[in-house]
């Protein structure tokens, strides 16, 4: 029969027998629609029987998850095709578009271009997680209680959100500054020109030159007057050695060099010691190779320091406690209750250029290197003035969160927003390499990607105050933090010059290692992002100073001999989380190598010509740095067993006693460390059994999982949990056994998450008590630098009190048994 006459029958039956066709049609969508109600009906239903099981909380129990990839509604790509897609995202093209339109103008912290900019934030949230747009902007005051419900609402979350908080922190801004060399009639024979050349070669730079002037953040406010003496770095070894030379530093005005520690700390050691008031420039001699002296043009034409650039930044005394000095240990709402500040200068500072230094440092010696003579004086009288506006200013961190399965674990992934000036190293190549993570998973959620656990992005204000955003935020939201945050992922500066250098907790060290193996090297095709440790820049000719070598940023970093990661110290926004709240943190950076173009930080100088001509022409490095933190966010987010390894980090307390036996030899000290001994290696026993016990509880999770019936729907869920409660059926039921299955991966991750928190001591470490972590906080005199097991390290080094350092062994033995009894509970 031809289609033509199979047509022609089908209309006559329709015409003959209309009701019929219309009744068939009513009928089948009744049915559909009777379907769907029973469908949904049940849904609800097997939910609110899970619930009275205890199987399916809705906010926080590890079955929830579990049952909604039974569901269906967990990935819909494997886990290798999502590293692959997101691998796929990150772009130069797109990176440097980032980095043009981000570091070409001053983002100075509570400017009006830094809330611009946190505005920009908010919009790339939005648009990349597909948030809804309020009808007002979502800009919540810290303390509301929209800005409470934020963050505290995270785990309630079902699709994406976005918002700004606003904290009030104490801050400064410059108003006028000098510094003169005085005739003995008190007239000014000199005065600094305290400005940057703002060449015209580097355009943002020349536009730019006195925009953000040059000064001290939280500097002290003065007028003062004295001679000038020269003490090296302004370390603590530097002011003994004066001291040991019978200097009074009473009424000088110190002159050091930027390096070796904190600026702060130096104003610190100056002040403590009676002095007016501190000067610091930057040295080109700790410049490495690239030094005009060795034939290298100064920047903007060549590579070596511009002789006018000037390093402005905080002179908080970090590792006392970072934030807003006002407020140490809990938030700067606009109406909190503030103290004086104890973490800042007590005397004024500025910071001045090489070219300003020179000429000072003429007046202590005319003959000969003045910066060998430490400890001589200048005849003349050197006038400092630094007057700052002191006030509450507003600050805005803007942050975004996306829900996962796992409704009480979160991974946060954090860089800072604020320059000194420009910033196109600090912060911006950090900025631009998180710029490409918020679009890789913007592909991945685009693609049905749901993570695992939850995940959380900000980017923070006032970091260069004194890591004021993200800890106001910790501290606001510090039990959140603790009973939700399982790590913290840090990115500053991504690219600042040709060596990798990554930092973190111990415990996340194989995995920072094992993702960079899987990363390539920017440059070239045949080598990891692991090999790019050992890359130095193209400069190599000349000589270097010795002493600058030995304390060069690439030279200072103490890493595991094991695992070749650093210790992380302070100097970024990872320290609120990890040494006050207990949180497995890291950090990763391309860095300036003694053969790296000068890097001219907080400069007018770090710019984006700088940037495209110097540090990353191909901007491949921003793009390794973000594929790097986006692969390890995914492993960290969507891994069952959180890869955390507790044994690597119990072993490397062996490295840390051992290192604190021979310190306190090598001071003639007499302690007794045998409890200490002896706790550290029960906590490696118990972490070897949570390993395998964490091994296991994956294997079963995986195993139970897939007995589950390929085909399971609301409907047989529902008649598996009625035939539980009603006590029919086997008990060996496949859903009950994933569900134990699920707790049992639930409670080891509980454990992980739980190592690192073993370390904190809620009466934290003497004089500094903001800092409870006493496995590793930034050194006393260091602020930049890691100090392990520092409770006990100032006790014997600062102290010199066995009493006390005895006593802080003891202490730390008690958390590490404690520790030990979470990980066999």
């Amino acid at each position: 029969m031809s289609s033509e006459k199979v047509a022609d029958k089908v209309d006559r039956l329709e015409q003959q027998s209309p009701p019929c066709k219309h009744a068939s049609r009513r009928s089948r969508l009744w049915i559909l629609v009777v379907v769907l109600l029973i469908y949904q009906l049940l849904k609800l239903v097997t939910r609110s029987c899970l619930d009275i099981l205890d199987y399916a909380s809705l906010s926080s129990g590890p079955q929830k998850w579990a049952l909604n990839i039974v569901f269906g509604s967990g990935q819909a790509l494997s886990s290798v095709e999502l590293e692959d897609l997101y691998l796929s995202v990150p772009d130069t093209d797109s990176a440097l578009a980032a980095s043009r339109a981000y570091a070409t103008h001053p983002h100075l912290a509570s400017s009006k271009e830094d809330y611009e900019d946190a505005k920009v934030m908010l919009k790339l949230f939005q648009d990349q997680f597909n948030v809804s747009t309020p009808k007002e902007l979502p800009v919540y005051s810290a303390g509301t209680s929209a800005s409470r419900n934020a963050t505290l609402h995270i785990n309630k979350l079902n699709s994406p959100v976005a918002w700004i908080d606003v904290y009030y922190p104490v801050m400064n801004t410059p108003l006028d500054r000098s510094v003169q060399i005085l005739d003995s009639d008190g007239t000014a024979l000199w005065d600094a020109d305290l400005v940057e050349d703002g060449d015209p070669a580097d355009p943002e730079a020349a536009k730019y030159k006195d925009y953000v002037p040059t000064w001290h953040g939280l500097s002290k406010e003065g007028d003062v007057q004295g001679q000038l003496i020269y003490a090296n770095y302004g370390r603590q070894e530097d002011y003994q050695e004066l001291l040991a030379l019978g200097t009074n530093l009473t009424g000088k005005i110190v002159i050091t060099k930027y390096g070796g520690i904190f600026r702060g700390l130096k104003i610190k050691g100056a002040q403590e010691l009676g002095a007016a008031g501190v000067l610091v420039y930057s040295d080109p001699r700790d410049d490495g190779s690239v030094t005009v002296e060795n034939g290298y043009e100064a920047y903007p034409a060549g590579p070596a320091r511009n002789p006018t650039s000037v390093e402005r930044g905080s002179v908080q005394f970090i590792s006392q406690y970072p934030g807003d000095p006002t407020t140490p240990g809990y938030p700067a709402y606009e109406n909190a209750t503030r103290t004086e500040g104890e973490n800042i200068p007590k005397i004024p500072s500025l910071p001045i250029s090489w070219a300003n230094a020179e000429r000072l440092l003429a007046e202590i010696s005319r003959n000969g290197d003045a910066r060998k003579l430490t400890g001589k004086t200048s005849e003349r009288t050197i006038k400092l003035v630094n007057h700052v506006d002191n006030k509450v200013m507003p600050i805005w961190n803007t942050m975004a969160a996306i829900p996962g399965h796992i409704k009480n674990e979160t991974l946060l992934i954090g860089c800072h927003r604020d320059a000194w000036v420009m910033g196109a190293a600090d912060p911006t190549s950090g900025t631009v390499s998180l710029h490409e993570v918020i679009r890789g998973f913007g592909t991945l959620l685009a693609h049905g990607w749901k993570p695992l656990r939850n995940v959380v992005i900000a980017s923070w204000d006032a970091e260069e105050y004194g890591l004021v955003g993200s800890t106001e935020w910790a501290e606001d939201f510090a039990d959140w933090v603790s009973d939700n945050v399982v790590a913290y992922i840090n990115v500053d500066v991504s690219v600042a010059g040709s060596q990798w250098v990554s930092a973190g907790s111990p415990s996340l060290a194989h995995l920072i290692r094992k993702t960079a193996q899987d990363v390539p090297h920017p440059l070239d095709s045949t080598k990891t992002l692991w090999d790019a440790r050992t890359d130095i820049g193209p400069f190599t000719h000349g000589s270097v100073d010795d002493e600058s070598i030995k304390l060069h940023p690439a030279n200072q970093l103490r890493r595991s001999p094991d695992t070749g990661i650093a210790t992380l110290g302070s100097g970024s926004d990872f320290t609120v989380f990890l040494q006050r709240l207990g949180i497995a943190s890291m950090d990763q950076s391309f860095s300036m190598t003694p053969s790296d173009a000068v890097y001219h930080y907080h400069s007018i100088y770090d710019s984006q010509r700088w940037q495209e001509i110097y540090a990353d022409p191909t901007f491949s490095r921003h793009v390794a740095v973000a594929k790097h933190l986006g692969l390890t966010a995914l492993r960290l987010t969507d891994s069952i067993i959180l890869p955390l390894n507790t044994t690597q980090y119990s072993l490397e307390l062996d490295d840390y006693l051992a290192q604190i036996e021979e310190l306190a030899s090598s001071l003639s000290f007499s302690v007794d460390f045998s409890a200490l001994s002896h706790s550290i290696k029960t906590l490696q026993g118990a972490s070897q059994e949570l390993d395998d016990e964490k091994a296991e509880a994956e294997e079963k999770f995986k195993e139970a999982l897939s007995n589950l019936p390929q085909a399971y729907t609301p409907s047989s869920v529902l008649f598996r949990a009625l035939k539980w409660v009603l006590g029919l059926g086997k008990r060996t039921d496949p859903i009950e056994t994933f569900i134990k299955a699920a707790k049992r991966v639930q409670k080891a991750n509980t454990k992980l998450v739980a190592f690192e928190k073993g370390f904190i001591s809620e009466d934290g470490i003497k004089d500094r008590e903001w800092y409870r972590h006493l496995g590793v906080a930034p050194g006393k005199w260091l602020g930049y630098g890691a100090t392990t097991l520092p409770s006990i390290y100032d006790a014997l080094v600062f102290e010199k009190n066995t009493t006390l350092a005895e006593a802080e062994v003891e202490r730390v033995s008690a958390l590490l048994g404690d520790l030990t009894n979470v990980l066999v509970s």
